[in-house]
């Protein structure tokens, strides 16, 4: 990876803007493999192919490159699953497509797991998150979806944004996904879109099998529910 992106450097125009993806590149790169604390101006310089002063020029000190590496992360998430940032905020909850989401994001993080779990954890440490474009988008829509007449009472959108978040980026690990091919990674991906949707759209129990947590949740089983129903004829 190191010659690669060495080569890339020698053969890059005199651009900043192409100076600072190619640093970018080599500090996702290292937050990858061993996380914000290998995220250092030297390192990510020798790994670009760049003298340490161009890597300062652009970045003066390591927390602003470890910073925008996770920035960086969160604008190729975004661009994945919900395409051009600008609309971020914009998009109306009863027009999209769950499943085709659920499933971009899934491939995502198959391909990127690393990266994923490593920027999600640095969102999750953060004093505010909601000052990452991702994260503020994917929460954002889930609490709209949440105030809808499309959820269920008493969704907990802050909690479901975690659980969803972990799940699509701790499950390559447990899959293993480095040791997949294409097909194979896709496959996972798929397996995780699938119980997704369906914890979405029936949840794992039956209610009717577990009353007490029912009652507790406010929820209704089939048996309750008739009853209820009678009572108001």
């Amino acid at each position: 990876m190191t010659a690669t992106l060495s080569d890339t450097a020698k053969r890059r125009p005199r651009d900043p803007e192409a100076t600072r993806e190619v640093i970018l590149e080599a500090a996702r790169t290292l937050l990858a493999k061993d996380g914000p604390d290998a995220v250092s101006l030297s390192e990510v310089a020798q790994l670009a192919g760049v003298n340490r002063g161009t890597a300062y020029q652009h970045f003066a000190t390591r927390e602003n490159l470890v910073q925008a590496t996770v920035e960086s992360v969160s604008d190729k998430l975004f661009r994945a699953v919900f395409g051009d940032p600008e609309t971020i905020g914009e998009r109306r909850v009863e027009e999209v497509d769950v499943a085709a989401m659920t499933e971009r994001m899934g491939n995502f993080a198959m391909q990127n797991h690393e990266l994923g779990r490593a920027w999600l954890l640095q969102v999750l440490a953060s004093p505010d998150p909601s000052t990452d474009l991702f994260w503020r988008e994917y929460s954002g829509s889930l609490e709209r979806f949440a105030a809808s007449d499309l959820a269920a009472p008493g969704v907990d959108a802050e909690v479901l944004s975690v659980m969803n978040l972990a799940g699509v980026f701790l499950w390559p690990i447990w899959a293993q996904a480095h040791d997949k091919d294409g097909k194979g990674k896709e496959e996972l991906a798929q397996r995780f879109t699938r119980e997704c949707l369906r914890l979405s759209m029936y949840g794992s129990m039956k209610a009717v099998a577990y009353p007490t947590i029912a009652q507790k949740l406010g929820a209704q089983t089939p048996d309750n529910a008739q009853a209820n129903g009678s009572d108001d004829h």
